[in-house]
């Protein structure tokens, strides 16, 4: 059986397994989750993202180096930050229209929990001025993802001017590669009964009460991320990459999978940039490159989560949206998404900025909280797919420029 499959059926599994749980006594799910479900996830999740800082270090060394010129490397910084920008732009006008259309927060009454204190993001310019990290060994003990891809670019352009002289360097990294990629195929054996233990958690922890209050919301969050997924990442690979989409989405599933499993677009990051390599043909140095950035600063899907959710607070308070309002959505969450890269809870930190900038009361964040683990494993998925979309596009286009 195909590790697809075996994915497949683990979720299934977990999702009902975690519905059954929620019909059990807390104190029986309380056994249950902290003796199996929740140390069986957490030793799945701990196996991958031991692995993640080193694998992105070493891709990012041999990306850089394999690319050999700084100004091709200048230009496809330039075209994978333009493409994430864009993606992340649309995603928040069709997260916006969904909630207008579906109007998820008139749906119901709901009670206002006011104890939710919003945690302040750094400004945009401290987190610039610090993807240049002071000690490089400390970015690497702490996972800093944007300081370790600063270092690892440094280091790839120098292997890549300096040529011959350090290529014992080069072939060194080359073989630690080899041993990572081994790595992660040993783990990846291990994905079904993470999986499922991760989704079994999640659902028993947030009960179907929770799920039957926020139904509407969560709908349109789905059908948002549905949305662009299907329309506008299929668009941008047929008619930007020349692809198939559907070819796409079948060999990229099992990542897709996983991101959903573990809800971390880094711990599904060594799996994704494998079959981005192996089964969609992306060029090793453009995925190295475009991949761990991606999972880095690139958030459809945690922008579709703020529209939705914005729009969603709105209503709940009565207080209408103007126009004004809606282009500040866009503006700040399209930016913030670069801004607070690499924050914990980064979803909610952007949507509490967003909510301050337009004036509506971050307290409401407090009624989406109970949800927002289930749909996190979503837009977790189409994070990660954006981020292949944005390697499988550019490689394409950098293979057409070549044979021609």
């Amino acid at each position: 059986m195909s590790l697809t499959k075996k994915i497949m059926i683990a979720l299934i599994s977990g999702v009902v397994v975690g519905i059954g749980l929620t019909f059990t006594s807390s104190d029986f799910f309380s056994v249950i989750d902290t003796y199996v479900l929740d140390p069986v996830g957490q030793i799945f999740l701990n196996l991958i993202m031991m692995i993640v800082v080193p694998i992105v270090f070493v891709s990012i060394i041999l990306g850089t180096a394999g690319m050999g010129d700084p100004k091709k490397l200048g230009k496809i910084g330039l075209q994978t930050i333009s493409f994430y920008l864009v993606t992340t732009a649309i995603a928040l006008m069709i997260g916006l229209g969904v909630g207008f259309l579906l109007k998820p927060g008139t749906a119901g009454v709901f009670e206002v929990d006011n104890n939710y204190e919003a945690q302040e993001a750094p400004p945009i310019m401290e987190t610039l001025v610090n993807i240049i990290p002071e000690n490089p060994l400390e970015a690497l003990a702490s996972g800093d993802m944007l300081q370790i891809i600063a270092f690892a670019l440094f280091i790839g352009v120098a292997l890549a001017i300096l040529g011959k002289k350090v290529s014992g360097i080069y072939q060194l990294v080359e073989q630690a590669n080899e041993i990572f990629i081994y790595l992660v195929n040993v783990i990846m054996k291990t994905a079904p009964y993470g999986a499922f233990a991760l989704i079994a958690s999640a659902i028993g922890n947030s009960g179907l009460d929770a799920l039957g209050s926020m139904a509407m919301y969560m709908v349109s969050v789905i059908l948002a991320l549905i949305l662009h997924a299907s329309i506008t990442y299929s668009l941008a690979i047929k008619m930007l990459g020349k692809g198939s989409p559907i070819k796409f989405f079948k060999e990229f599933f099992p990542a897709m999978s996983l991101g959903f499993s573990t809800s971390s677009s880094n711990a599904a990051l060594p799996v994704a940039m494998q079959i981005a390599q192996e089964k969609l043909g992306v060029k090793k140095s453009i995925s190295s490159f475009v991949q761990p950035l991606g999972s880095t600063i690139n958030m459809d899907g945690t922008g579709i989560m703020q529209a939705v959710a914005t729009v969603f607070i709105s209503q709940v308070y009565g207080v209408p949206l103007g126009l004004t309002e809606i282009l500040l959505i866009i503006l700040t969450a399209t930016l913030a998404s670069v801004g607070t890269a690499g924050v914990p809870s980064v979803g909610l930190i952007m949507l509490a900025m967003v909510l301050q900038q337009i004036g509506l009361p971050v307290e409401g964040i407090a009624l989406i909280i109970g949800v927002d683990r289930i749909l996190d494993m979503i837009r977790t998925s189409v994070n990660m797919t954006g981020d292949a979309a944005c390697a499988y596009i550019i490689s394409e286009r950098d293979k057409r420029k070549s044979s021609n």
